[in-house]
């Protein structure tokens, strides 16, 4: 027997300790898809600028930071996060707009778009782990049970991080006859958990499919994937421009911030909404996840196309509130986004967790995450010195506070 051969029965084993919600491995007819990719290379897929995805800098620093008294009672909520009491009757009167956005909490979002409902990255399981007993929890309940939302057109993915693809929600809308959009390789994932390969669709950046009268398009992203410590970098991720025949939107996913939303917005908006990560940003992980100021950044590109004397819609701050991912206090992102939207003089929207709004209409904005904070959240990224973020501005020359 050669070490290889010794080794091939451990391997199996191991492999068979790993747990549904691991999900599946793309293989087949699927793998040779990845590898055709013009994205892939080198056995991975690449992001459209270099990205690191590991922590960068001292992991012991790392550790003190997280693992702190202090800054670990800054992240998380002083009480319990007020949540809007939506139900079912309130999400089937239809948007008087054609247009209305749910954020159900992190990167969850319900949108409404001309008579069609959308989905984007459904998690209402208790953790975003694995595993049952551990991992990241939920900083506040559910806001909606999932069976309230009514019948959906799509769920749309952004990539098979567990903040982002659930499996017990998944699992959930399985049994009904929505179809899923996901970017490509994620659909093993989806198969392995009960998904019919008929009512999925899987693309590459800058595919279309068109379901229910939307055109769902996956758009480049700067990130990764993984869910197991032996990450392959086999399945891709994206962001969303979903267009209706009156209003566009985009959802972000996970993306650090890179030139590519200008393409994004030239090609697929202006849009009447975006949907933008600002939460879990780290100086440790730079490259993947956006700060606050960056989120705007992004925002601001997305919409440079929009008619002369308009801002485009309002941007809808996602990616925060719901799980401690990072080592910031739990408020900071929304408190940062409305700084940074106030000072570009554009629109944002700070709903509560479960309450819908038009984006052509009255917006939330109340800032009601400072009664729930554990201290008045300070302003550590103002500078006296630091410019203004205006969409006039050449924002390519522009020290943003906070970047990296």
């Amino acid at each position: 027997m050669t070490g290889a051969d010794a080794l091939l029965p451990l391997r199996t084993r191991l492999r068979s300790l790993r747990t549904a919600a691991f999900g599946a491995d793309p293989a087949g007819e699927r793998m040779e898809r990845i590898r055709r990719s013009p994205h892939f290379a080198d056995g991975v897929f690449q992001n459209p600028v270099g990205a690191r995805h590991r922590p960068s800098g001292s992991t012991v620093e790392l550790a003190k930071v997280y693992f702190r008294k202090e800054e670990r009672r800054l992240r998380a909520p002083s009480g319990p996060v007020p949540l809007s009491a939506t139900t079912l009757d309130d999400l089937a009167r239809p948007p008087a707009t054609g247009l209305r956005l749910t954020w159900m909490g992190h990167s969850s979002v319900l949108a409404e778009i001309d008579g069609r409902r959308v989905l984007f990255d459904p998690v209402w399981g208790e953790r975003c782990s694995p595993f049952t007993f551990v991992g990241p929890g939920r900083l506040h309940p559910v806001p909606v049970p999932l069976a309230s939302l009514g019948p959906l057109d799509a769920v749309v993915i952004s990539h098979d991080h567990y903040d982002h693809l659930d499996m017990p929600t998944i699992r959930a809308l399985a049994g009904t006859r929505t179809v899923f959009v996901v970017p490509l390789g994620v659909g093993a994932h989806l198969e392995r958990w009960g998904v019919p390969a008929d009512r999925m669709h899987e693309l590459d950046w800058n595919e279309t499919v068109k379901t229910a009268g939307l055109s769902v398009t996956a758009t480049p992203a700067r990130h990764f994937c993984g869910r197991g410590l032996r990450n392959q970098q086999h399945t891709l991720w994206a962001s969303w421009a979903v267009a209706g025949p009156e209003h566009r939107i985009y959802h972000s996913g996970d993306t650090g911030y890179f030139e590519g939303f200008k393409e994004i917005g030239a090609e697929h908006g202006p849009f009447d909404a975006t949907m933008i990560q600002i939460g879990a940003y780290s100086e440790y992980w730079p490259d993947i996840h956006m700060t606050p100021a960056e989120g705007m950044r992004a925002h601001l590109d997305l919409q440079a196309g929009a008619p002369q004397g308009s801002a485009g819609g309002p941007m809808l701050p996602i990616h925060w509130g719901t799980f401690n991912l990072a080592p910031h206090p739990w408020a900071e992102p929304a408190e940062w986004t409305k700084d940074a939207a106030e000072e570009a003089g554009q629109l944002a929207a700070f709903p509560r967790p479960g309450e819908p709004f038009e984006p052509a209409g009255t917006l939330p904005v109340d800032p009601w995450w400072r009664a729930v904070s554990a201290s008045p959240v300070a302003h550590p990224w103002r500078r006296p010195e630091e410019p203004r973020i205006t969409p006039e501005a050449d924002r390519g020359d522009l020290d943003f506070a906070g970047e990296r």
